[in-house]
């Protein structure tokens, strides 16, 4: 891995964890619709990974490292399907909603953030 130009860490800090949450909220919208679309596959494992987690892990210390050090985990099933497959879908339209919201959130308040150091940088023009 290549090291960062200082300019970098002063976004990463200005933005906080807003860019890495959008990110991360963007995977997790992939992996659920990619549990969606599988709904009637046979075998097909569900899979989920914590967002809030890697966000608080994130938060603690070190940004992007904790971000990409989420990992997916397999959804363990309410009610076992006979043909193996996972996906529960009233599991995953509430978690692809829940998440669809948070990342609008995360959306709104980075657009925010950036609207905020635009005017900080124009001076209050």
């Amino acid at each position: 891995m290549t090291a960062l130009p200082p300019q970098s860490g002063l976004i990463d800090s200005a933005l906080g964890l807003s860019a890495p949450a959008l990110r991360l909220r963007a995977q997790r919208l992939e992996v659920i619709a990619s549990n969606i679309a599988n709904a009637a596959t046979p075998g097909y494992k569900a899979r989920d990974l914590d967002a809030d987690a890697a966000l608080r892990s994130a938060q603690a210390g070190g940004f992007a490292a904790q971000i990409d050090a989420a990992r997916l985990q397999y959804r363990a099933p309410l009610l076992p399907s006979l043909d193996g497959n996972t996906v529960e879908m009233a599991t995953e339209q509430a978690a692809f909603a829940e998440n669809a919201m948070r990342y609008r959130a995360s959306l709104e308040f980075l657009g925010a953030r950036v609207n905020s150091i635009m005017a900080a940088l124009k001076g209050g023009e």
